[in-house]
């Protein structure tokens, strides 16, 4: 039996779902899927949508298992795609644009999520991708298009080089996306992490390994969209 709190949660019995968060923050909570049965996100998925059915629920690392019960259980509301779920349209967007960049097709998963998460919170966000310094030619195609956006996330892995250069080109801050892409000296993402955290190139802020959800988190507060929806 779902019990609801005035503190602002749900309580499901194995969850304490917080549905004050928008309020608090501005931002809307998601459910971390991995670890959690694909019963358990679907129920958590459900109790948000229940307290705010105007804002876009959000379920982040979902497998091929959990993918399948959200589906079937919100049916035509649900757009499924690279580990993220998000049940309800999206809204119309309050603040941009935002730019996500993707070194290499390897990244995109990462790059995804961060692009679904920014949109789900009001963002008008937008990719780019295959972008990295192995063809640099590529990203500089681009550039006015990047110069245009008032935040840029920068997702890569490999020797995570790209955020550096596009601190160098652009005016809006720089969110670093370092991901576990890369050969057995990329260390599951760590050399990228270390490369980012040490750029030359001033105003790059860095989140953890593979954590688009995060970036986008980053670029909604950079770009103040609080909004209660």
């Amino acid at each position: 039996m779902v019990q609801y709190d005035e503190q602002g949660y749900k309580d499901l019995g194995w969850a304490k779902i917080d549905t004050g968060r928008p309020a608090r923050t501005g931002t809307a909570e998601a459910v971390y899927a991995a670890g959690k049965t694909p019963e358990q996100v679907v129920a958590a998925l459900r109790a948000l949508r229940e307290s705010h059915p105007g804002r876009v629920a959000i379920a982040t690392r979902c497998d091929a298992a959990c993918v399948e019960q959200i589906e079937a259980a919100f049916g035509d509301e649900a757009l499924c795609d690279s580990g993220v779920a998000a049940i309800g349209g999206f809204p119309e967007p309050e603040a941009g644009p935002l730019a996500v960049v993707c070194a290499g097709t390897s990244d995109l998963p990462v790059a995804r999520e961060a692009e679904l998460v920014a949109k789900a919170n009001g963002l008008d966000a937008h990719l780019v991708a295959d972008v990295g310094v192995a063809g640099l030619h590529r990203l500089l195609d681009r550039l006015p298009r990047l110069r245009e956006a008032v935040c840029v996330i920068v997702v890569a892995g490999m020797d995570g080089a790209l955020p550096s250069v596009v601190a160098g080109l652009v005016s809006a801050p720089v969110v670093a996306v370092p991901t576990s892409v890369g050969y057995g000296a990329a260390f599951g993402g760590l050399a990228p992490l270390l490369t980012m955290l040490n750029s030359c190139s001033p105003g790059v802020t860095v989140v953890n390994i593979d954590n688009g959800f995060g970036a986008a988190i980053a670029a909604t507060r950079i770009m103040s969209v609080k909004a209660e929806r």
